[in-house]
């Protein structure tokens, strides 16, 4: 479908076009070409759940989504109870011209900032993009402000059509698992349950590996939750595995062409120190965006997932079991990693070029790191 992008002096229109069209736009205007604003916004709503804080690939995964026309971002969870991670989601969230997008984390917070005690070789991003580039509904210091995940699902799937929300999954399962444990409140009569069966179109995981493996994801956390959640999720799920992404390795051009003002290059250069990264958020995202297009195919046509206690999952073949699958790329390793670099830079460019400060969503402190 080819999307009209209206321009004035030059400066993409996009981003007020995603904040018109969320629900509904009913002063939409016929462009000479017969394509009005409102065709281009049949958005997918989408909730990101993350453990942005031990890798950058979720923070490029998260500006994948916020700097879609195609997709209407509902809320952004946190899986991981560090608040810088809250707060770097916020001002992310804020960058891309969406302040108002709410951001839940797990409990109880702490001040932890990452150290990679694995391979000594990448740096932390979290707290300085939160620090840098604070802005949105939690603002430097005040991660405590960011709502309950629980709380924060069940009052956006209440609000939603049904079957309408995909939610990915780029990390740990302590926010869907509360979910799936949830009872009625004040938001909803539902079940947690009954709400997802009633709300949610597709569950789309980073984790595991296939057809069978032992990935981080899963056991990194809680390998319990990661099983309660996979072995009694009843509806519609896709799995990107660590072979997916593994060895799609993205983010050089992105670091060397992105405008320095933009926050994901910023976190990148402090993540990698100027080398590329593994894919699997971004190719996650991508896929919860877009479903298979160009990229993927499912590596097969029946059967489900299961968890171990331990964290490890095999696929179990099983013809009554139809709708989960896992994902295969159908393009090389390179171009899939090419198609993210890409889009990375169209979103840093359009943010770029608007005014940096026109929109006071977020307050850009002084940095020397460039």
């Amino acid at each position: 479908m080819t999307m009209y992008a209206p321009a004035i002096m030059g400066l993409s229109l996009w981003p007020f076009i995603w904040h018109s069209c969320v629900i509904g736009f009913a002063h939409a205007r016929t462009h000479p070409d017969g394509i009005t604003p409102l065709s281009a916004c049949q958005k997918k709503n989408m909730i990101i759940d993350t453990d942005l804080f031990s890798d950058v690939d979720d923070a490029a995964a998260l500006m994948l989504a916020a700097t879609s026309p195609s997709v209407n971002l509902l809320a952004v969870n946190i899986n991981y109870p560090s608040s810088y991670s809250a707060l770097a989601a916020s001002a992310i969230l804020a960058y891309y011209g969406l302040p108002d997008i709410p951001v839940g984390i797990r409990r109880p917070l702490t001040d932890n900032t990452f150290f990679d005690s694995w391979s000594f070789e990448l740096g932390e991003y979290a707290s300085k993009v939160a620090y840098h580039w604070t802005g949105g509904t939690l603002s430097w210091g005040h991660a405590e402000d960011a709502w309950d995940p629980v709380k924060l699902y069940r009052k956006i799937l209440s609000e939603a059509n049904d079957q309408s929300v995909t939610i990915a999954s780029i990390g740990f399962f302590e926010n869907l698992s509360g979910l799936l444990n949830s009872t009625a409140d004040e938001f909803s009569p539902l079940q947690g349950w009954e709400l997802i069966s009633a709300k949610v179109s597709e569950l789309v995981v980073m984790g595991g590996a296939y057809p069978s493996g032992y990935e981080y994801n899963f056991w990194g956390d809680n390998s319990s939750l990661a099983a309660h959640v996979i072995n009694n999720w009843a509806g519609r799920v896709v799995y990107s595995g660590d072979e997916l992404g593994a060895n799609v390795k993205s983010g050089a051009r992105f670091m060397a062409e992105a405008p320095s003002s933009d926050p994901i290059r910023s976190a990148y250069v402090y993540y990698t120190y100027n080398t590329s990264r593994p894919s699997w958020d971004p190719l996650t995202v991508l896929y919860a965006m877009d479903g298979l297009g160009e990229l993927y195919e499912y590596g097969n046509s029946m059967g489900y997932n299961y968890v171990a206690a331990d964290g490890s999952n095999s696929w179990v073949y099983d013809e009554d079991f139809t709708n989960q699958h896992w994902l295969q790329l159908k393009v090389p390793n390179d171009v899939a990693a090419s198609e993210i670099d890409r889009r990375l830079l169209e979103g840093a460019r359009q943010r770029a070029s608007r005014p940096l400060y026109s929109d006071h969503s977020f307050v850009k402190q002084e940095s020397f790191f460039t």
